[in-house]
């Protein structure tokens, strides 16, 4: 058997459903309040913006007046910048090589010089002039690198052919003698001696006897000839 409710529990039903009802619509109030300033999130969780305002769960995007995403601001996102490529840097240029100057090679100059030195006759002692002659002659050859001087004795036709070739070596054994005696090493100086083997004058001259016109004659016989040849650093 189905129960009638009292007056008094009829009031007391309607009461509480005036009261949930009162409640669900603040509920349902507050609920849309709070989806209008939510905001819209993408799967990053980054607010969806669109020129530059942020879109809400419900209404789209928020006014101007907000300046983006007021109340809600999102953090911002930091930008991913690439780096800069390397800049290519210009190959090192070598420093120049500076090469010193080569020293000049030296030159040298083929040289020869030659001297006779006149001797009286049936004589072997040097006279001043010929001491001058050899004199001038170590002058000239001073810096000469040269091989051997050779020194070469002669005697007139006057006298034995025995006697003029002794002469002849006495009288280039003097010349030897006194350029050693000037620096000259003795090992540098060759001797040889030709008597009267090798005149310098011809056998039609000088035909007189043994008197002081024949032996005038016969001045260019009695001599020593010196010469030497090499190379020398030209100045």
């Amino acid at each position: 058997m189905r129960s009638t409710p009292t007056p008094k529990q009829a009031a007391l039903a309607v009461a509480c459903a005036l009261a949930l009802s009162v409640f669900s619509a603040t509920a349902f109030a507050q609920a849309v309040n709070i989806n209008e300033k939510a905001l819209l999130l993408d799967a990053r969780g980054a607010p969806v913006m669109s020129s530059g305002l942020c879109w809400h769960s419900a209404y789209g995007p928020a006014p101007e007046w907000t300046a983006g995403c007021h109340p809600y601001v999102a953090t911002p996102v930091a930008q991913y910048v690439a780096p800069a490529a390397p800049v290519a840097q210009p190959a090192p240029v070598p420093a120049p090589i500076v090469l010193a100057a080569a020293a000049p090679l030296p030159v040298y100059e083929k040289v020869a010089f030659d001297a006779n030195v006149l001797f009286d006759s049936d004589k072997s002692s040097l006279r001043p002039a010929g001491r001058a002659t050899l004199d001038a002659f170590l002058d000239k050859i001073s810096g000469l690198e040269a091989q051997s001087v050779m020194a070469i004795g002669y005697a007139d036709r006057m006298g034995s052919q025995a006697a003029n070739q002794t002469l002849s070596e006495e009288r280039v054994a003097a010349v030897k003698t006194y350029l050693v005696s000037k620096g000259l090493p003795a090992s540098r100086v060759q001797t040889s001696a030709h008597g009267e083997m090798r005149p310098s004058t011809f056998p039609t001259e000088c035909k007189d006897a043994n008197n002081a016109k024949n032996v005038s004659c016969m001045q260019p016989d009695r001599h020593v000839f010196i010469e030497i040849s090499g190379s020398r650093l030209v100045q």
